[in-house]
């Protein structure tokens, strides 16, 4: 089947949504399945109230409805609508026609008895029709988002809505195919006109673009693993790549043998599998060692480079103070010679490097004579020792970027003054110009990016490796807990905005919690220390069935054990009065027949009894507990505070002067025996204690061991270190 031509008029209002999710979830299921357009109007050319439309076999689908039933027949293999059965199908039906009669006006009456009639529908269900997403809730969700009644509400009194209808809604805003629908439209949406600090946007205008022929490239030195700033690169390539229908080029720029293996090769291409970048198209910058050689011979013979031995401390005070090198003007004979004997790595050869000759007192210092060959006798991890003399990253970055075809090179802007360089050597050595277009770093408050840093942190024993969870590396923040979805929608958020931001780490944990909040089992886990058993009369011996995730009965059910001893949190326990009636969580109502307490005031034996016919929305405590039987299973419980204790690192500051002195925090605790159940990287929320990732199961006489994944509040996120 040919692809389906979906044409969406992007300044409509309301605007189609609904549609554009589902084109994009089939999309996601069946690659180019639809091509959709978005043309700047209000409304389709020869239909003034269309918004979208789709021509197949002749006619004109040409309503919201009809274009999503279309869609959805046309493509059964993406399960958005069941034909096979008639139930489903006629429910699926009854909600697209609710979206249709009852959404889209602006009565504030109707809506709101239409607002109360989806909130009470959802109290126990997880999705609209059935255990996943279905063309019903797009089109419900699509409306929603398209009316300003519901966009003000939401916004400012969304607790009016109902918990179940909110809870619905933000899931189904966490889920791709609707995070596509909104950032196509980022710019006519009302809701990005009011965007937050740190987000950008991607209306860029690539400069002499065409569709189909745009190539970018991601070009990371294979020195270390990937962190966030090169998940921020990465995405941004394969974004405009994708946009113009192109093609991405990951390129390792494995020019410096000191430092590269083959390790990080292969663990950064695992990386980018896991936030979906391609990397199909792989190239080395060594491939190309023999043509960047001879160029480099061009130059010199062209006397555009030379050869100069002269010592680093003094080459570095020249080029500050402007000052011509002795070797400035060798003839090319003798810089021949020199260079040569640096290709063969002699005692000589080592002495020199070879520099571009430029414009010594340039007020640009890139172009004051840069370094675009050095020696290095390490054996490089592909070529061996075949080499001696290796380019720099100034001299191969546009010579690889020329010759492989890149058209846009995307590059963050602290090469922004190397920019005039990089044409300088494309131009001086006659190759094909290349675009340059530069997006701001992402910077993190209280985190360390660069690779140097972060490797001494490594080489000190400050941290168990690069996916230690306080590192900033993808494996790093993925053993923390942050889920690939709610990493890819924060960097695409940032968009492609030149300005240099400072960001916090709330935003981007809160996003993270809205993904696995409504998937995420409730468990229970008691601290070990101060833990106080409580004695409950005439409490019986049982086991009963429970759902795991009250919101999302779709996860299955938990056995929870009850009996007449439990575990309470000190915490709880002491705070506890003789007389008072309080709730246990997932059981009921108990009073408080006699506290016991030792002379620091700590809880150190509880007396209980049932109360079952009591009302639990009378009581002000309510705590979560766990049987004090063979069931219950010992936990480690960790939490981590930032690697240093300064917000922003300046330039000078000494990072051995600014590391926490303690930024590991482990609890022992007692959890409930359904853990056992769980594999690692598996995600939970132990109730009132917060969202935890399995880190290591259970072995020997070691316990599982839990870390604690950040929720973006305040309290989370600030550092615990005292200044």
């Amino acid at each position: 089947m040919s692809p389906i031509q979906l044409v969406v008029a992007a300044k409509a209002s309301p605007f189609s949504y609904g549609v554009l999710a589902v084109a994009s979830y089939i999309n996601n299921v069946k690659k180019d399945s639809i091509n959709i357009e978005l043309r700047d109007v209000k409304n389709l050319e020869g239909a003034s109230k269309s918004t979208a439309s789709i021509n197949y076999n002749g006619e004109t689908y040409d309503t919201v409805n009809a274009i999503a039933r279309l869609l959805t027949r046309l493509h059964p293999e993406a399960g958005l609508y069941d034909l096979k059965d008639p139930l489903t199908s006629t429910l699926i039906d009854q909600w697209l026609d609710f979206a249709e009669k009852e959404l889209s006006t602006s009565d504030f009456k109707t809506l709101d008895a239409s607002y109360k009639k989806l909130n009470k529908y959802l109290t126990l269900r997880s999705y609209l029709v059935g255990y996943q997403a279905t063309v019903a809730d797009f089109i419900v969700w699509g409306a929603l988002r398209a009316s300003p009644v519901f966009a003000r509400i939401i916004k400012t009194k969304k607790e009016t809505l109902g918990t179940y209808l909110v809870r619905w809604y933000e899931h189904v805003l966490s889920l791709d195919a609707v995070e596509y629908a909104l950032t196509a439209v980022q710019k006519q949406d009302k809701a990005s006109k009011s965007k937050t600090a740190d987000q950008g946007k991607f209306e860029i205008g690539l400069t002499e673009a065409e569709m189909g022929k745009v190539c970018t490239r991601f070009p990371p030195e294979p020195s270390g693993y990937l962190h966030i700033g090169h998940a921020k690169a990465a995405l941004l390539n394969q974004y405009f790549a994708e946009t113009y229908k192109g093609k991405l080029i990951l390129r390792f720029d494995d020019t410096n043998p000191s430092k590269e293996k083959t390790e990080f090769e292969e663990s950064i291409k695992e990386d980018l599998a896991l936030i979906g970048v391609d990397s199909s198209i792989v190239s080395h910058t060594s491939d190309y060692f023999d043509q960047m050689y001879e160029l480099a011979l061009k130059m010199i013979k062209e006397g555009k480079a030379y050869c100069d031995d002269t010592d680093q401390v003094t080459m570095r005070e020249q080029r500050t103070a402007r000052v011509p090198s002795k070797c400035h003007d060798l003839s090319v004979e003798e810089n021949l010679r020199r260079f040569e004997e640096m290709s063969k790595g002699s005692e000589e050869g080592l002495k020199n490097c070879l520099r571009a000759k430029i414009d010594y007192a340039s007020p640009n210092g890139t172009m004051r004579d840069p370094v675009i060959y050095r020696c290095n006798l390490t054996p490089h991890h592909y070529t061996g020792d075949k080499w001696k003399v290796y380019p720099t990253y100034d001299f191969a970055c546009p010579i690889v970027d020329s010759i492989e075809g890149v058209t846009h090179a995307l590059r963050t802007n602290e090469y922004r003054d190397r920019n005039v360089q990089y044409d300088w050597m494309i131009n001086a050595l006659g190759l094909r110009p290349v675009k340059i277009w530069d997006f701001s770093r992402i910077n993190f408050v209280y985190t360390l990016l660069s690779k140097r840093k972060l490797t001494w942190f490594v080489e000190e024993g400050l941290v168990s490796g690069w996916d230690d969870p306080r590192f900033p590396t993808v494996r790093g923040i993925r053993r923390r807990g942050m889920t690939i979805e709610a990493l890819k929608q924060y960097i695409l958020m940032q968009g492609a905005s030149q300005n240099t931001l400072m960001l916090e780490w709330d935003k981007l944990w809160a996003l993270n919690k809205k993904v696995i909040d409504p998937i995420a089992p409730r468990h229970t886990a008691v601290l070990k220390e101060g833990a106080v058993i409580c004695q409950i009369h005439d409490a019986p011996v049982e086991v009963k069935e429970v759902p795991i995730h009250k919101k999302n009965l779709a996860l299955g059910n938990k056995k929870t054990h009850y009996g007449p001893k439990i575990y309470l949190d000190q915490e709880d326990a002491k705070s506890l009065e003789e007389g008072e009636e309080i709730t246990l969580m997932d059981w009921g109502n108990v009073f408080v027949r006699k506290v016991t307490k030792n002379e620091k005031g700590e809880a150190t034996s509880i007396e209980l009894e049932l109360h079952l016919e009591g009302d639990f929305k009378k009581t002000k405590k309510k705590f979560t507990w766990l049987a004090a039987n063979e069931d219950a299973v010992d936990v480690l419980l960790l939490d981590y505070d930032y690697l240093i204790t300064k917000k922003k690192v300046e330039e000078g500051d000494e990072v051995k002067n600014l590391v926490t002195p303690v930024s590991e925090f482990k609890s022992a605790a007692i959890a409930d025996g359904n853990i056992k159940q769980l594999k690692k990287g598996d995600i939970i929320q132990f109730e009132r204690k917060g969202y935890y990732i399995l880190d290591a199961l259970a072995s020997g006489s070691e316990p599982a061991h839990f870390i604690c994944i950040p929720d973006g509040k305040a309290a989370s996120m600030a550092s615990k270190a005292t200044n």
